[in-house]
């Protein structure tokens, strides 16, 4: 009798106040179904960041060789040397101030208003002497160093590269073929260095391509007769103000002299070269399509490089007679380039020569190592007409080619975001750089056409409108003169770069 009165209690407690076993049935059912579907969301989720962390672009090799404490440097000047490799080291300026979204001095057009030289106000955005902070800033320029301290501030690291005049004659008389008028006029590059004050007149525009284009670069008279004390004079200037001065045929152990120098990770300065010419001719030697290069953009000659389509490769073979004769016609570049190479090598010697061994064997395994990650054919540049994406052609200038890359297909998001920057060509790059710095709004009003131009900010749709045919009719410098930073002329506010025009109209 006991125990009957306990079992009917009990089921009136289960049953009554807690509900019937069912409902304790269903609750545990659903409680597992919760309890299974957290465990597998953790799992999925770690499977699924798991790859990133794991990414080619975060592992440890990215890093390289520890710098100790120092800190990136974030101000940085580079004076973008013509046919100096220099295309490369832009682009790894822009990949470090993109990924850090730093601020660039970036030209109102392409360049800095190059050949005149450098004014601040030919930077975009510019509002007076250090009324804005700009991180980077390495576009093409004719140095001018008063003018560039009004815009980078008192800690910025100034540096630069340079070539041997002769490699560095042979590719411009390459690429600015039809826009010197004494390379245009010469049979070919050894016919120019037998006699090149037949085919050289100092007043006539562009021909600064032809002679000591170093030395003009970095702001000096390339024309002046050369002596000792004037070699030294500018020696010594360019010491004053550049902390680093890097030599193209020794690029791999220059990007470790400016790694160490910047205190930045070993994968800001790997890249793969860009703007790179075809050394060799293909079975087609004829220069074909319809793209227009920078050269031309910049000197406004596009009427005449669209008719140098069609034409055959320059000649650019030279004997060592006629070597030593373009060393001595480049006389200044010849001096600046022995006193940096000296140098070059002095700092190495302080770095170590067994480690620079090391560090640059790590560059370059790390540089194959992408390669095969982000391009495609093995990393193998290829022709212009050969890459599908329209928006990493590398734009053609005169009859060489220029050669780009292709993505390897098939890459995660965060991996061709990284391939992209490294092989994104200099004025798409600039393009992109300047959508993000000073966004347009979009017109829906617009036509087709003018749709077509504002794309992605109008980054990309620039190179087939009519603006870009605009620069090539006007020329840079002056396309760039229309006006200032607070709307006004700038031939009109401008004094320097008055006087200069005026010059070259009496020429």
């Amino acid at each position: 009798m006991f125990f009957r009165r306990r079992a009917r209690m009990l089921r009136w407690l289960v049953c009554g106040r807690l509900g019937p076993v069912w409902m304790w049935k269903a609750l545990l059912f659903f409680v597992a179904i919760a309890f299974a579907t957290q465990l597998l969301g953790i799992i999925f989720n770690k499977s699924s960041t798991q790859p990133a962390a794991h990414s080619i672009f975060s592992s440890p090799d990215a890093q390289g060789p520890s710098l100790g404490s120092c800190q990136p440097h974030t101000h940085i000047m580079f004076l973008k040397t013509h046919k100096t490799a220099s295309s490369t080291v832009l682009n790894m300026l822009y990949r470090f101030g993109e990924e850090r979204n730093l601020r660039f001095a970036l030209p109102l057009g392409y360049q800095l208003g190059y050949p005149l030289p450098f004014n601040a106000h030919r930077v975009k955005g510019y509002r007076g002497p250090r009324a804005t902070e700009f991180h980077i800033m390495g576009n093409h320029m004719r140095f001018n160093r008063p003018e560039v301290e009004k815009v980078m501030p008192a800690d910025t690291f100034y540096f630069s590269i340079i070539r041997d005049p002769v490699a560095l004659a042979e590719s411009s008389f390459a690429y600015y073929k039809e826009v010197a008028p004494a390379f245009r006029k010469a049979k070919g590059l050894g016919d120019f260095a037998d006699d090149p004050n037949k085919y050289y007149d100092p007043r006539l525009r562009n021909n600064h391509y032809a002679r000591n284009l170093l030395w003009f670069d970095f702001g000096m008279d390339n024309n002046a007769n050369f002596s000792v004390e004037l070699a030294q004079h500018g020696e010594a200037m360019i010491r004053q103000t550049f902390r680093l001065i890097l030599v193209s045929e020794y690029f791999d152990q220059s990007m470790i002299l400016l790694r160490h120098a910047l205190c930045w990770p070993l994968d800001a300065v790997v890249s793969f070269s860009l703007n790179a010419r075809q050394q060799k001719p293909s079975s087609n030697s004829i220069m074909g399509g319809s793209w227009v290069g920078k050269a031309a953009v910049a000197a406004g000659v596009g009427a005449r490089a669209g008719r140098s389509q069609g034409k055959m490769l320059p000649n650019l073979s030279l004997t060592d007679h006629q070597r030593e004769k373009l060393r001595q016609w480049n006389a200044l570049d010849w001096y600046l380039y022995k006193a940096f190479n000296r140098t070059f090598w002095e700092d190495i010697d302080k770095f170590g020569r067994a480690q620079m061994e090391q560090e640059v064997a790590l560059l370059r395994m790390r540089r194959e190592i992408l390669g095969r990650v982000c391009l495609r054919d093995g990393g193998k540049p290829v022709e212009a007409y050969r890459i599908r994406d329209k928006n990493i052609r590398p734009f053609q200038s005169g009859v060489v080619k220029i050669l780009g890359y292709e993505l390897q297909p098939g890459l995660d998001n965060a991996t061709r975001t990284a391939c992209l920057r490294m092989i994104r060509p200099e004025i798409q790059y600039k393009d992109l750089l300047d959508s993000k710095q000073f966004p347009r709004p979009v017109q829906p009003q617009l036509g087709q056409q003018g749709q077509g131009l504002l794309a992605a900010g109008g980054a990309f749709g620039r190179h087939d409108s009519s603006r870009t045919g605009e620069k090539m009719m006007m020329g840079e410098a002056e396309m760039e003169r229309e006006r200032d930073w607070d709307g006004s002329r700038i031939m009109k506010s401008n004094q320097t770069l008055k006087g200069v025009r005026e010059k070259e109209r009496l020429r």
